[in-house]
């Protein structure tokens, strides 16, 4: 049987603030004509279909639109599991519905195995489907212990335990898998897995893995990457933040019979727009000749000058009207001057340093009346604590 492995959609997520949702079109047509093309008899997606526990209305119509193109009546099936970004009970709200047409959707740790017939190859594929076993989705507490440690060798045990468990069902004559969302060490992040673990506590090794199956299909992480031979993930199928820059998407497709090894091919995506770094050292006249070649110009970018003041509003401006995808514009400072403006920015008051932090981080925009309030708030409760510690010393 064919399988492809994709994970990480995101269904719904913007760049600061910036829709992606064209781009996810893009993606998720490539991916039908890539099921299409590649004769994929069932489909791998190993969580965060959405980005958020509450998706917009836009984001859902894309999922169910794309697994009717997928699954064609049924004729495909697709297996799915809720990642960290998922609600479980939402994702899982549309199962007597969509069961039907092909689709099975796991939200929560389950003891359940799914059992999928492939009637092109007369195979059958075992699948132990886990979610994201966060504690409380797996609905136990760990341990009672408050060191980390303690708490990460508990979760591994407890995930370790499962597997094994699980494994138990696994058939000589089945195509045997396992698919889920988790953290293993040695995996490398981006910024965009957002949040990866509490401190480091949710995280297994891969030995956890060693149970029997043939191949595990793996999501959370963003960049594609084998952790052992036939244990993947198939990363995200659009860079979801600049730590990805220079990244090339993809999905994994997996060749599998009873009883022999997988064979792997990653097959490359060309949908979605890249994410671009820029550095410009010699401040914006070293930015507008690019501007007028119109470099990158299907592209974000996260833009950083090196300057010897910080950059009017008019300029800023200039720069964004030149280019749409311009997502970040950070003055970089020369060291005098910085040193000038740190001796400045000492006698300032509180509201209007965060004003100027404010209007850096977001390339000149002004944080409204009620963001600087809130900041206030929060700075008052920093203080009062730092001085009933100073106190208490």
């Amino acid at each position: 049987m064919r399988i492809l492995h994709t994970a990480d959609w995101h269904l719904g997520r913007t760049l600061e603030g910036r829709s992606r949702l064209a781009e996810q079109v893009d993606f998720l047509d490539e991916l039908v004509t890539i099921i299409r093309d590649e004769k994929i008899d069932i489909v791998l997606l190993a969580g965060d279909v959405y980005d958020t526990v509450n998706p917009p209305a836009a984001a859902e119509q894309l999922f169910y639109d794309a697994i009717a193109r997928i699954t064609d009546g049924g004729k495909v099936p697709v297996v799915a599991i809720a990642g960290n970004h998922d609600s479980p009970d939402r994702l899982t709200a549309s199962n007597p519905l969509t069961t039907k047409q092909g689709l099975t959707i796991v939200g929560l740790p389950t003891t359940e195995m799914q059992q999928i017939v492939i009637p092109r190859t007369d195979e059958i594929a075992t699948i132990y489907a886990l979610p994201y076993p966060s504690e409380s989705r797996l609905n136990q507490c760990l341990t009672s212990e408050t060191d980390e440690d303690k708490l990460q060798q508990a979760y591994a045990q407890r995930i370790a335990q499962l597997l094994k468990q699980q494994s138990s069902h696994f058939q000589s004559h089945c195509v045997n898998l396992i698919m889920s969302h988790l953290y293993v060490f040695g995996g490398k992040e981006t910024d965009s897995e957002r949040p990866i673990q509490v401190g480091g506590a949710y995280t297994v090794p891969a030995s956890v893995f060693d149970v029997g199956a043939q191949y595990t299909a793996l999501g959370h992480l963003h960049r594609p990457q084998c952790i052992k031979p036939t244990v993947r993930y198939s990363g995200s199928p659009l860079a979801y933040s600049f730590s990805e820059s220079g990244q090339t998407k993809s999905v994994t497709i997996i060749d599998a019979s009873p009883g022999q090894e997988v064979t792997q091919k990653e097959i490359w995506l060309t949908s979605g727009k890249p994410l671009v770094k820029w550095r410009a050292k010699k401040g914006v006249s070293e930015v507008y000749p690019w501007l007028l070649e119109k470099r990158d110009a299907n592209a974000w970018i996260d833009l950083e000058l090196e300057v010897d003041q910080f950059l009017t509003n008019e300029e800023i401006a200039k720069i964004r009207k030149h280019h749409e995808g311009i997502i970040h514009i950070r003055p970089i400072l020369t060291q005098e001057e910085e040193e000038l403006s740190s001796t400045y920015r000492m006698q300032m008051p509180i509201d209007q340093l965060f004003k100027q932090f404010y209007k850096k981080q977001t390339g000149g925009a002004e944080p409204d009346e009620e963001t600087i309030k809130l900041f206030l708030q929060l700075a008052s409760l920093d203080e009062t604590d730092q001085s009933r510690k100073e106190k208490a010393e």
